[in-house]
């Protein structure tokens, strides 16, 4: 079913879903903030109806809480719950490079290549304070769990609790002196899955999302 034959009101809701879950992930809606149901229904011209559709499926993907009589609120930033899933993110991630290594063709290679030309074209524009990847395809580290090849280990990282995880990584990307660190480390991750050399991919990686992790330990430690 294309998006034409889609009723109007699930249209809406999805249209709303992405506005709202982008807004949500890079802080435009702040962290802990309540969600405002008459001021978003106004601001994007829909009823209640597929606004709190939208809503229903931001709690989905761990990004609002909603309590009854209280409403919805986007989730809070929390520093243990960042470590936690950091610390997935090292051994998983680094996990997908290794796997990555040994199944990439040139072709793959290539492609990653110009997603980080378009990145540093992006980075130059923010004036290097901030280095902000859309979802899906155009995300670096969507695109190495992708080429693992392992259908779970894509599940886990990109499914229900992928957007939780760039609200945090966004986070992070704030920092002045994080956005041409990252690009370079994402080069050199390049490099190293170029070379077919899983064990040095793997340990890039896993450095990569552990400056980042102090990074944010050190943001939320300041809050």
């Amino acid at each position: 079913m294309d998006a034409e034959t889609l009723p109007r009101t699930s249209t809406l809701a999805d249209s709303v879903f992405d506005q709202l879950r982008t807004a949500i992930v890079k802080g435009e809606l702040a962290p802990g903030s309540k969600v405002n149901e008459p001021q978003l229904s106004k601001q994007y011209g829909i009823s209640r109806g597929p606004l709190r559709e939208a809503i229903r499926r931001l709690e989905g993907c761990k990004l609002v809480e909603i309590k009854p009589n209280l409403g919805a609120k986007v989730v809070s930033l929390n520093k243990e719950q960042a470590i936690e899933i950091y610390e997935i993110r090292q051994s998983l991630e680094g996990l997908a490079c290794r796997l990555a290594a040994a199944r990439m063709t040139a072709a793959d290679c290539q492609h990653l290549r110009e997603l980080l030309a378009k990145h540093e074209q992006q980075i130059e524009s923010e004036n290097y304070q901030l280095y902000y990847q859309k979802e899906g395809h155009l995300d670096f580290h969507y695109l190495i769990v992708q080429l693992s090849g392992n259908t779970r280990l894509f599940n886990l990282l990109c499914g229900e609790l992928y957007h939780l995880l760039r609200l945090y990584r966004v986070q992070t990307s704030s920092e002045p002196s994080r956005p041409v660190q990252a690009f370079k480390e994402h080069h050199q991750i390049v490099d190293a899955l170029e070379a077919g050399d899983g064990e040095l991919a793997d340990l890039l990686m896993r450095r990569h999302i552990g400056s980042a992790k102090q990074t944010l330990i050190n943001q939320l430690n300041q809050t």
